[in-house]
């Protein structure tokens, strides 16, 4: 396959970004390396972003696709434009775009705080007859917990970076008033909340079982999830990852609220929450493995059962210190790191002769690894041969193409899914910034 190139209209141009590209890409030795960082770093700004800078109100507004798939994922789109953040001081027009973003997502919202892809408007969607309350403005309606955790994080993220509060208008606070009435709802302390889901489809992850309210749980506290950031369904309905991320989202939404409005009971009602989830994520999700000990399990269900993998996707029990919930060094997150890079977790393929391995996802099925999980091992570990050898995996992953996949057979890389998925290609651009700036000597030969 012949290599990928920029597109020359790009969908949105970035000076910042576009300086900050040819200044790490001089500190690059290896000339693939070079490449693959040129075309990935630039991919979301190249080839997904919809901008219009005034909606007709005088505020901008912004629509992003995941690649391949022409539809807004709150979760993709807003870990599209994460690596960006950075430089949003030094371009005005970047800050407007993903100012644009933070916007849309809270229009999202309430429109339908349960779904977790959009139409651009009214629109088709090829699950418009899934049995849930479909309508033509989405694309899909999977309730995945990590969703509007994603668009909080962005929206923290843009405030941080940027210090601008035009998004964050009686629309924004609004659309986080139902994302904490939801988050209530599917802790199902009372009954099981409205949100239901059923597909007719040969495919077992992609609907929910028991008539559509999935698989039974006890009430504890934690945050029920009927679908994992892979938008396959949950086994067990609390989701480890998701449930920790949502207790940093929580955080970060208090600290919104505290900063930009009068509302100190709602701050103190998303600290409470957060604080109600993490108690439980404490009790009930670190459980015993008879190999690694203490560690986070993936799903439990508040009954005593726990399910121990890990999934390419993010949020991960890999990512948990990249998303903030835990710090690299946590004992129970070193053990659960061990089990997830390890043949303990099912969903972990390696290839001794090939020197390749990495975590997979039921998502796209066995021996399929995902460049998102090396990426993340990279960015959540302090050891430069690990993280050297991340690099050299995901060298090795791209089949010559210059651009990161969805996953790739670990014993063949040629054969892989997805050729145009924006969000790998930005979390890379991600990796190998971040290394620029604190381990320069590992984008030099022999470093």
């Amino acid at each position: 396959m012949s290599a990928a190139h920029r597109p020359a209209t790009p969908c949105f141009r970035s000076a910042a970004v576009e300086a900050q590209l040819a200044e790490v890409a001089a500190r690059i030795d290896d000339p693939a390396l070079r490449r693959l960082f040129v075309q990935c770093y630039p991919n979301t700004l190249d080839t997904t972003v919809r901008h219009t800078p005034d909606d007709g109100g005088g505020q901008p507004d912004t629509f992003v696709v995941t690649g391949d798939i022409h539809a807004l994922w709150l979760r993709d789109s807003a870990a599209q434009v994460w690596p960006y953040l950075p430089l949003l001081r030094q371009d005005d027009a970047l800050r407007r775009m993903v100012a644009g973003l933070v916007r849309r997502h809270a229009r999202c919202l309430l429109l339908d705080p349960y779904a977790n892809a959009f139409n651009d408007g009214p629109g088709h969607s090829e699950w418009a007859s899934d049995q849930t309350d479909m309508r033509p403005e989405l694309h899909e309606r999977k309730w995945e917990l990590d969703s509007p955790c994603y668009a909080i994080r962005l929206a923290h993220g843009y405030w941080r970076a940027s210090g601008d509060t035009s998004p964050f208008d009686a629309e924004w606070l609004a659309a986080m008033r139902a994302v904490l009435a939801t988050l209530r709802q599917q802790q199902r302390k009372h009954d099981r909340g409205p949100y239901r889901f059923r597909r007719l489809t040969a495919w077992q992850s992609d609907t929910l079982p028991c008539d559509g309210w999935g698989n039974p749980l006890r009430p504890v506290g934690l945050i029920a999830s009927m679908f994992r950031p892979s938008d396959d369904a949950c086994v067990l309905p609390f989701l480890v990852p998701s449930n920790c991320f949502a207790v940093v989202a929580l955080r970060q939404l208090a600290e919104l609220v505290d900063a930009l409005y009068r509302e100190p009971g709602f701050a103190a009602e998303c600290r409470a929450l957060a604080d109600e989830v993490d108690a439980a994520i404490r009790r009930h999700a670190i459980v015993r493995h008879p190999v690694h000990g203490e560690v986070f399990a993936f799903e439990v269900d508040g009954f005593g059962n726990a399910l121990f993998m890990d999934d390419g996707n993010v949020p991960s029990l890999l990512s948990l210190p990249y998303l903030g919930y835990v710090a690299a060094d946590d004992p129970v997150y070193r053990a659960t790191r061990a089990l997830a890079l390890s043949h303990d977790n099912p969903w972990y393929f390696s290839d001794e002769a090939r020197g390749l391995a990495g975590i997979g996802s039921p998502h796209t099925l066995a021996p399929m690894v995902w460049p998102m999980s090396l990426i993340m091992r990279a960015l959540t570990s302090t050891d430069d041969a690990e993280i050297a050898d991340c690099l050299r995996m995901l060298q090795a992953s791209d089949a010559g193409t210059g651009l990161m996949h969805e996953s790739f057979d670990v014993h063949d890389p040629a054969r892989f899914t997805r050729a145009w998925f924006a969000w790998a290609n930005t979390l890379f651009g991600e990796l190998v910034v971040r290394l620029a700036g604190e381990r320069p000597h590992l984008l030099r030969r022999g470093g």
